[in-house]
């Protein structure tokens, strides 16, 4: 798992440096397209990763310590609020391209859709983990001395955090 991160962080990191060069080449054209977004649904959208991410720490938390029921809702929990992200996001999508901002509008666009859109698959290949991992605990899957598997997808669920809390203030705030 720690190899498949790390694997993940590196093109991350690819993507986040060639939109902050991309910045730095055409500042004007990237205040206008952040002047397009709306940081309010950042934030929203960073609360409800943030939070999906406490419940899955709390869920590792909760089986280490034989509390398995607490585990699995916990899951369930952090399941519920990334799809909090998931519906922001795909709102958020929706309004842009409606007002024809999409991959194909300018320079700005394209590397908004594309690195958001990346995460975004992230994201809903977190949640499939997350899913998996709540019916595994359910069935009483994990326990103190076998919870490896939880803990690793818990670990790539917080990687897709950790971008975001990246990936967050270089789009949506920083000039």
């Amino acid at each position: 798992m720690w190899f498949f991160i790390l694997a993940e962080l590196t093109v991350f990191g690819l993507l986040l440096l060639t939109f902050a060069g991309a910045q730095v080449m055409q500042p004007e054209l990237f205040q206008k397209g952040r002047a397009e977004l709306d940081s309010r649904w950042g934030m929203l959208l960073t609360a409800s990763l943030l939070t999906s991410g406490l419940f899955a720490a709390l869920a590792v938390h909760g089986v280490r310590r034989a509390q398995v029921r607490l585990g699995t809702f916990s899951l369930l929990a952090a399941l519920l609020t990334a799809g909090g992200y998931v519906g922001l996001k795909l709102h958020e999508y929706a309004h842009l391209a409606g007002k024809g901002l999409d991959i194909e509008h300018d320079t700005f666009f394209t590397l908004y859709w594309s690195l958001t859109g990346f995460h975004f698959l992230h994201v809903l290949l977190g949640m499939l983990i997350l899913a998996a991992m709540a019916l595994r605990c359910w069935r009483g899957r994990y326990g103190p001395g076998s919870c490896a598997e939880l803990e690793a997808g818990t670990l790539y669920w917080h990687m897709v955090d950790l971008v975001w809390v990246l990936l967050f203030p270089l789009v949506y705030v920083l000039s």
